[in-house]
């Protein structure tokens, strides 16, 4: 019989969720990806006497760090959002080599449940957004034009 905590136990929806930077909602998203937690795998093979594979060891090497993939409707006034004003200034200004902290931001993608209760969250570091996709754009679509934005960062955890 399995354990009744896990059958009694609801899943999670993956229907309301946000972005946000240093403790701030900046966006709502429609879709999330890349939420990978993964380490790399170092594999170690020792011979034998006869020169023949006789042991093969394998270890976690460090954590991965994926792109993460925003989709969000398109704001109406790009000069007044948060994403493109940061997106901008690093394509003005760039990153710079000696500052590690500039333009590179912490954040989390939160997850909430129908009562507007926290039930998940991902932590990301230093991270920063190196691409804006806008949807195509066709007049015989009645869709709202969504972005894509891509995530670059360094660490990705799941902290809830």
């Amino acid at each position: 019989m399995p354990n009744a905590e896990l059958i009694n136990t609801d899943p999670i929806v993956s229907q309301n969720f946000f972005l946000e930077i240093d403790g701030a909602v900046v966006s709502i998203l429609s879709s999330v990806s890349g939420l990978d937690i993964e380490m790399e795998v170092v594999t170690m093979e020792q011979a034998g006497a006869n020169g023949k594979v006789q042991v093969v060891k394998t270890l976690g090497k460090s954590n991965k760090a994926p792109d993460l993939s925003l989709t969000r409707m398109a704001p109406p006034d790009m000069t007044q959002d948060k994403m493109w004003g940061w997106f901008n200034d690093i394509r003005d200004k760039g990153i710079l080599l000696s500052d590690r902290t500039n333009n590179r931001k912490s954040g989390s993608i939160v997850m909430y449940d129908s009562t507007n209760a926290e039930i998940a969250r991902f932590n990301f570091t230093n991270g920063w957004p190196s691409k804006i996709s806008t949807d195509q754009l066709s007049v015989e679509s009645n869709d709202p034009v969504k972005e894509t934005i891509t995530l670059t960062v360094e660490s990705l955890a799941r902290v809830k």
